[in-house]
């Protein structure tokens, strides 16, 4: 079975992310694909949402599709204890980073042999690939789905991988003039690229939409827009 994992903070998960998981399970032909948020991001430490509320809002975003399945695989209580060690947490179990890395070692065990792993991504997040806790283990651990959009060619995707990964320049060069579309299949990675699927949504607009009381449903589901109201979210 092909199997998608789709991390992020989803603080909240808007209609971006499910334009983009069901044109990814049409396309690659996903059998399920795992929503996970965040319980502490690595580029953001500091949560203006609670863990429980931005889970709240991913089962109330995916209720309606099969294949779609909220995951505690980053939740606060869900850290396998070597994990822990290993980012340094101390006796009173402070959270520490969730590392997609670790995520994906953590699924492994349950998959078989011959499921195939995804990992879904906008191509804004995928341009800091490099960045990201051990990079290269992630990189050939699964095969990335990355929405694409205009003005991104291929090279500029293939530039972003970690230097260990990355073509020589004289090889990337004439990807400049390519749209970032199609596959692109290097030794230790492989990246399918996603057209047309990139909407103009941003946590910035779902919260300035909040503040002047304006609807939601243009951003999020509407039992997400349920929520956010029901509960107060983003007005501060």
């Amino acid at each position: 079975m092909n199997i998608g994992l789709f991390g992020g903070t989803f603080d909240p998960i808007h209609l971006g992310h499910t334009a983009l998981a069901r044109a990814a399970r049409e396309r690659y032909e996903l059998g399920r694909i795992y929503f996970v948020p965040a319980n502490v991001p690595p580029h953001k430490q500091t949560q203006r949402t609670a863990y429980a509320h931005r889970y709240a809002m991913v089962v109330l975003a995916t209720m309606g599709e099969k294949a779609f399945l909220p995951s505690l695989l980053e939740g606060p209580e869900t850290v396998l204890p070597e994990v822990r060690a290993r980012k340094g947490e101390g006796s009173r179990g402070v959270p520490r980073a969730n590392y997609t890395i670790d995520t994906v070692r953590r699924l492994q065990p349950v998959l078989k042999r011959a499921d195939r792993l995804f990992f879904l991504i906008g191509i804004d997040a995928f341009r800091d690939i490099a960045k990201w806790h051990e990079a290269e283990a992630l990189l050939r651990a699964c095969e990335f789905i990355v929405a694409s959009r205009p003005g991104y060619s291929l090279a500029d995707i293939a530039n972003a991988l970690p230097q260990s990964l990355r073509p020589k320049a004289e090889v990337t060069k004439p990807f400049s003039k390519q749209p970032a579309k199609g596959d692109l299949v290097l030794p230790g990675a492989t990246i399918h690229l996603l057209e047309n699927v990139q909407q103009n949504i941003s946590a910035t607009a779902i919260r300035e939409a909040v503040a002047h009381k304006r609807a939601l449903t243009k951003y999020v589901d509407a039992s997400v827009a349920e929520y956010i109201k029901k509960m107060g979210l983003y007005t501060h």
